[in-house]
């Protein structure tokens, strides 16, 4: 039965010092429900819990994820405290939102600190695993990343990590703090970072890509357009769609990790069954024809 596969089913790469299995989670449609209405609080901290029950050891998060009643990092801390030993939690810095929800500009480097220890504050932490810095343009990032590595030799980071870069990002970081992840938008619907996938494995960093089931839909969430190549390997396997890209995404190299997100404790199953579901060379050459 597919609600006993583990996350481990897909296998597991070193991000950073730490062990992780391919198959995490993300924690950005835990605060809402469909149409936007409030998250059913129990259901979600029921879903973070079985997680970690079936192996799920890499969380994603930010304090940006929120809505007018539920917060992502709260959330987690509620369900998870005291953490499991080897449980990553895995946030993002860079932009912000205001109490009403709108975007705010890029933090500043010397602005970094504040929403350091505001994730800190929210998951009940004094240290962050891993802190991704999060671009919202083409900006060169020294200076960022340079304030988080401080942060880290004081010991309130981990290990750092980028968001939403491009592929001259990874050299720029190179010259000024180790990274262990990257994580981008990518899927079989959206492949533009295929560069900065195929970089981050020559490099030996894992590439941690979102929306890798919406597609399409993006925050909305998986939206039914998925195209024919996608729906005709799901019906050949007996399985959902989702099940299939996120299949898709981890055989695009050991290095790719995958972070599904639900507040359903049967996607939540269905997504960690991705990792038992293995593609055919032809399979995977008509998913992966433009």
């Amino acid at each position: 039965m597919t609600s006993e596969i583990t996350a481990g089913a897909a296998g597991t790469w070193q991000l950073g010092d730490r062990t992780v299995n391919r198959i995490g989670f993300g924690a950005m449609r835990l605060t809402s429900g469909p149409g936007g209405s409030p998250s059913d609080r129990d259901r979600v901290v029921g879903v973070l819990r079985r997680a970690v029950e079936l192996g799920v050891n890499h969380i994603d998060t930010a304090a940006f994820y929120f809505s007018p009643a539920r917060s992502a990092n709260e959330l987690i801390n509620t369900a998870l405290a005291p953490y499991p030993a080897d449980l990553v939690i895995a946030t993002k810095v860079g932009p912000g939102r205001d109490p009403s929800g709108n975007w705010t500009p890029m933090a500043r480097p010397d602005q970094l600190r504040g929403q350091v220890e505001e994730n800190l504050r929210q998951l009940g932490r004094d240290h962050l695993d891993l802190v991704n810095l999060r671009l919202l343009g083409p900006q060169p990032i020294a200076e960022h990343l340079g304030a988080l590595a401080d942060l880290r030799a004081e010991g309130l980071i981990r290990q750092l990590g980028l968001s939403n870069v491009r592929l001259h990002h990874l050299a720029e970081a190179a010259s000024v703090a180790p990274v262990v992840c990257v994580q981008n938008r990518y899927g079989i619907t959206d492949r533009q970072h295929a560069d900065v996938v195929r970089a981050c494995g020559e490099q030996g960093v894992a590439f941690v890509p979102y929306f890798a089931i919406a597609g399409p839909g993006r925050e909305s969430g998986a939206t039914g357009t998925d195209p024919e190549p996608v729906l005709a390997v799901a019906r050949a396997h007996g399985v959902s769609a989702a099940r299939v890209r996120l299949a898709w995404t981890l055989h695009q190299g050991p290095h790719v990790l995958a972070i599904p997100g639900t507040g359903n404790p049967d996607h939540l199953a269905d997504n960690l069954a991705a990792g038992t579901l293995h593609l055919t060379p032809d399979e995977l050459a008509t998913l992966s024809t433009p």
